[in-house]
């Protein structure tokens, strides 16, 4: 079997796999792992190979990344949220801020896009122009533009998490009124809590809701509504803030009571950015503009093994492996998903 992933190059798949977990994974910067292999293994490799090397094995994967992306919008809700990244402007030594755009099926996968901007036509080239159903996200004016222009197909759900943080910022200037509103917000968590702990399913979550969740809803509209018109806090003020936030967003922060499907907040998304700021902060910028799209590519296969409890060191050195020997139909069988099914059977008899 070919163990190479281009001719005269030395980078064999576990040498691949290694370096991409390294900074995947552990977030170690190439000029880190360059050190290593110098000082505890007297080999000399470059960073600017090991670069290389990752654009090689982005390209290959990019297939089974391609695959994972059509799952995350197969459902018909996703959750999106974008994050900062610095990259490199070629020719004067500056960085640029880019973004990489996270898309999260709650209870699946998630994928990451890259792009070199923040605006709403990024979303047009993320979520493919068949996609109808439910997008949540934040309150980022981009999603309303983008939700606009699909012409009804998509429907936009706020997060409750971002709401309740705008009173939590007002506790200390608006006691009474934004302490109440949190208590409130408390009893629909705790509605969600319950529903976690059974297990319940879409059907159940949404007649749950109905029944428990739209009174306190319609408690804290009214609330919201009365102290609003009763001009005891300023617009500008961090409680005049928060209200006009849950107010302009009310609509969106409603969709979650009609449909089971859809969490409370944005939180699964949030979570599953996080690894990415742990990279970010240790590497500090992306290498250049273009490099952008391979990291998105490795992190969604990371992000894919890690949420599968596989090891994602074991797992890419035998796709790379088995990638050049494979035709496009066949990569699907590859995925972090069908691999963890694949070594089902071969773990249970270990176990017995």
């Amino acid at each position: 079997m070919l163990n190479i992933l281009q001719e005269r190059s030395i980078a064999a798949p576990g040498l691949l796999a290694q370096i991409i977990v390294a900074k995947y994974c552990d977030h170690l910067p190439l000029y880190r792992q360059e050190q290593i292999y110098a000082t505890r293994h007297g080999i000399a490799i470059p960073r600017q190979s090991m670069a290389r090397w990752l654009g090689l094995a982005a390209d290959w994967l990019r297939p089974v990344y391609e695959h994972i992306h059509t799952g995350v919008m197969a459902g018909g809700y996703v959750q999106v949220d974008e994050t900062p990244v610095e990259y490199l402007s070629p020719g004067n030594g500056e960085t640029k801020q880019g973004y990489l755009w996270a898309c999260k099926r709650p209870g699946a996968d998630v994928s990451f896009t890259w792009a070199t901007s923040r605006a709403a036509l990024c979303l047009e080239r993320i979520i493919p122009a068949d996609f109808t159903g439910t997008v949540q996200c934040d309150g980022y004016q981009a999603y309303p533009s983008f939700a606009k222009r699909s012409e009804g197909r998509i429907t936009l759900a706020a997060c409750w998490a971002h709401a309740r943080r705008k009173f939590h910022e007002a506790i200390e200037s608006a006691p009474q009124h934004a302490g109440w509103l949190l208590l409130q917000i408390q009893h629909l968590y705790r509605v969600e809590k319950q529903l976690r702990t059974t297990r319940a399913g879409p059907r159940q979550r949404q007649a749950t809701r109905a029944a428990e969740s739209c009174m306190i809803v319609e408690r804290i509209h009214r609330a919201l509504t009365r102290i609003k018109r009763s001009g005891r806090h300023l617009p500008k003020s961090a409680m005049g803030r928060a209200i006009d936030y849950a107010l302009t967003h009310w609509t969106m922060l409603c969709v979650y009571l009609e449909d089971g499907r859809v969490e409370i907040d944005n939180n699964p998304v949030e979570n599953a950015i996080r690894p990415t700021a742990i990279g970010k902060k240790n590497w500090l910028f992306i290498g250049e503009a273009e490099a952008g799209q391979r990291s998105a590519v490795l992190f969604t296969i990371i992000e894919a093994c890690r949420s599968r409890g596989i090891d994602p060191q074991t797992y890419l050195r035998d796709v790379l492996t088995r990638l050049p020997t494979m035709t496009n139909r066949q990569t699907k069988d590859v995925t972090p998903k069908a691999w963890a099914k694949a070594q089902q059977p071969a773990a249970q008899r270990r176990a017995a």
